[in-house]
């Protein structure tokens, strides 16, 4: 008996129940899979996705390449492309920001890393394709203009603020507005009215991922945040020694309070290694954050070593030099995944609370 013919069709009901990684729904029924063609053994598939997911195409696409040699193992050859699909984002919160997701980057104590995390963040995403902005809201310490060696003003334009363009990142920051050495003398109520007007006054355009950089502590800005942006998301950045990480709970404590996602933990300077003799030396310990991610429950989204070129790139300004050091560049990809992981499988889980209705 002659087996039945393998027909678009066939490759189309095996697709059905993969999950678009933004809103979580069939990617057959949201018509993101173009074009099928099957042909002597060989199956070929287009399949079209928003740049939110952007870190991560290259491992649906081979996903989406073995689900199909899974549920026919006769095929000799089977190939996935990768479309870009235009999905606008909706505008949040009451500033109405046209954004997707909004990542709040905190700490609970100064002096670990986290601007610069913030910063490589956004530098990632931006690198590997999504539309990304950067705001630096740590107004009484603004370090992001340094970090990416910006020095230049935002420009204004039909009364819309301008974001200075920096590696691919839209950035905004108190800092190109307060001369060096001068120091933001503000109380709460000025706090929120400058996050908000940078919020809702800069001419973001859209928008995969806004990542903020929140000044260190559970303060003004977060709650400002909050009331601001209903949908906001959180990453944590900490050191491995057991102060910074007792603060860092005081920050998880915070957002989830607040009733903002955490996505996850990081521990930055975790170890150094010695540019001499190649030794790894563990200088705050190592561990601790993720060890204290399990015990929270929150996911732990990897390590970042201590290095001599990453402190020298930071104070030169040349942050994007990062993306070329062989100690960082690989966990530094890494962790951009993890972070879009976390953003996709948020995603997911609120997709299948809401209770479609039946057509």
């Amino acid at each position: 008996m002659t087996a039945k013919p393998l027909t678009a069709s066939d490759l189309l009901e095996v697709l059905r129940d993969y999950l678009d990684p933004e809103l979580g729904r069939s990617i057959v029924s949201l018509g993101q899979v173009r074009q099928v063609q099957v042909d002597a053994g060989r199956a070929w598939v287009s399949v079209g996705l928003s740049t939110f997911s952007a870190p991560l195409w290259e491992e649906i696409r081979l996903e989406l390449v073995e689900k199909i040699r899974a549920a026919f193992p006769p095929l000799q050859q089977v190939e996935v492309v990768v479309e870009p699909v235009d999905r606008p984002p909706e505008k949040l919160g009451l500033v109405g920001l046209t954004a997707k997701s909004v990542v709040a980057v905190g700490s609970g104590k100064g002096g670990v890393g986290k601007s610069t995390v913030a910063a490589v963040l956004a530098q990632g995403l931006a690198r590997a394709g999504c539309r990304v902005g950067l705001l630096d809201a740590d107004v009484y310490g603004p370090s992001i203009p340094h970090l990416l060696g910006l020095s230049q003003q935002p420009r204004v334009v039909n009364d819309r603020l301008q974001p200075v363009w920096a590696d691919g990142i839209a950035v905004m920051s108190i800092g190109f507005f307060v001369p060096p050495g001068e120091a933001v003398l503000w109380r709460g109520p000025m706090l929120h009215n400058a996050i908000s007007q940078f919020l809702r006054d800069t001419d973001w355009g859209p928008l995969d991922y806004l990542v903020i950089d929140l000044p260190p502590g559970t303060g003004d800005v977060a709650l400002s945040l909050a009331q601001l942006l209903p949908l906001t998301e959180a990453v944590v950045i900490c050191t491995p020694q057991d102060v910074a990480l007792l603060d860092a709970t005081k920050a998880i404590a915070m957002f989830r309070k607040l009733q903002i996602e955490l996505l996850g933990m990081i521990e930055n300077m975790s170890y150094f290694i010695c540019p001499g003799c190649g030794m790894r030396h563990e200088i705050f310990g190592c561990g601790g954050a993720r060890r204290r991610a399990e015990e929270l429950r929150v996911p732990f989204l990897g390590e970042i070593p201590l290095t001599i070129g990453l402190r020298r790139q930071c104070d030169e300004g040349r942050l994007a030099d990062v993306w070329h050091d062989p100690f960082l560049a690989d966990c530094l990809h890494t962790l951009c995944k993890q972070l879009v992981r976390q953003a996709v499988q948020v995603r997911r889980q609120k997709a299948h609370q809401v209770q479609l209705p039946v057509l």
